[in-house]
């Protein structure tokens, strides 16, 4: 959602620097999962029990994402579903078909830039 919004130049100077700050660091330190990277109908969870240092840096994107009245969600589970990847951080499930979700975004993985 926010690296589109900062393709379509949609965010201040200040809050693109943030949110690029934040994405390097996500791209440094969590492992890219490789459905993510095909670009498969998967949803990403963190892991509750390393949760605290993921949300301490995710905050401040959510932060971002009401300030240009963007919607998100929050979401909580013990049932994610069918697990198809899992690091030390983070779970892919897969989707259901019937789960609808907006047109994927062009891949931004790490190794494409």
């Amino acid at each position: 959602m926010l690296n589109q919004m900062v393709t379509n130049g949609v965010m201040d100077e200040e809050d693109v620097g943030l949110f690029k700050e934040i994405d390097e660091w996500f791209a440094e330190e969590l492992p890219w999962p490789p459905q993510c990277k095909r670009q498969e109908k998967v949803i990403c969870y963190f892991k509750t029990e390393n949760s605290e240092m993921m949300m301490k840096m995710i905050n401040p994107l959510l932060w971002l994402l009401e300030r240009y009245d963007h919607p998100y969600y929050v979401v909580y589970t013990n049932h994610p579903g069918e697990i198809v990847y899992e690091d030390e951080y983070q779970v892919a499930v897969r989707i259901d078909e019937n789960v609808v979700i907006e047109d994927l975004q062009d891949n931004w993985s790490p190794e494409d830039k």
